[in-house]
């Protein structure tokens, strides 16, 4: 029974890239009126979020929230430092409001834990997806780790600063105007991949 009750919880599985290595996906989304599973990691929607926040963080086990790309984050505060995972969802090619999500709870709310990108999540968006905060990715079977390397270390030159802290080329214009030396420039540049 508890093999059925999970996979009732439980879409079926997408491979999953996580810090640039394939990784198992341990998480199962909860719907609003089930319980929490006390044997896996647990996704829950921003609506029960939202209605039972003090419940749900007094549950012991890890916990993860998931956003729709129309729900945004404006409701959501530095509590969900308390969460595990927040999935964002990119349900076309044409939506990037997750973008902007991302960055806020990174930059803005200081989320730490795993943001990921679920739904139509293409190879030419990873490395975009990565720049913002993004750290995994549910992929389309065909699509490989090999694939999302190349992606996100197509370039290397930005122009504007990220979630991702590599440095930016105004940045380093900058520095060579004052003459800072080459060595200490390498040493600026953080998250390299």
């Amino acid at each position: 029974i508890a093999g059925l009750a999970r996979n009732r919880l439980r879409k079926l599985s997408m491979p999953l890239i996580k810090d640039g290595s394939l990784a198992e996906d341990i998480w199962i989304q909860i719907a609003d009126d089930d319980k929490l599973s006390d044997e896996y990691p647990s996704i829950v929607s921003l609506k029960r979020w939202l209605d039972d926040q003090k419940g749900l963080l007094s549950h012991n086990g890890l916990l993860g929230l998931r956003l729709k790309s129309h729900e945004g984050c404006e409701s959501l505060d530095h509590s969900i430092s308390n969460l595990d995972l927040i999935t964002l969802e990119f349900p076309v090619f044409t939506d990037g409001r997750s973008y902007s999500i991302a960055r806020i709870l990174r930059e803005k709310l200081g989320f730490v834990g795993e943001l990921r990108a679920i739904g139509n999540v293409l190879r030419d968006q990873f490395l975009f997806m990565h720049r913002c905060g993004f750290n995994s990715f549910e992929v389309k079977r065909e699509e490989t780790v090999t694939d999302w390397l190349a992606a996100v270390t197509a370039l290397n030159i930005w122009y504007q600063p990220t979630a991702d802290e590599r440095v930016s080329a105004p940045y380093l214009r900058s520095l060579e105007k004052y003459n800072v030396e080459e060595d200490e420039k390498i040493n600026l540049k953080v998250n390299d991949l």
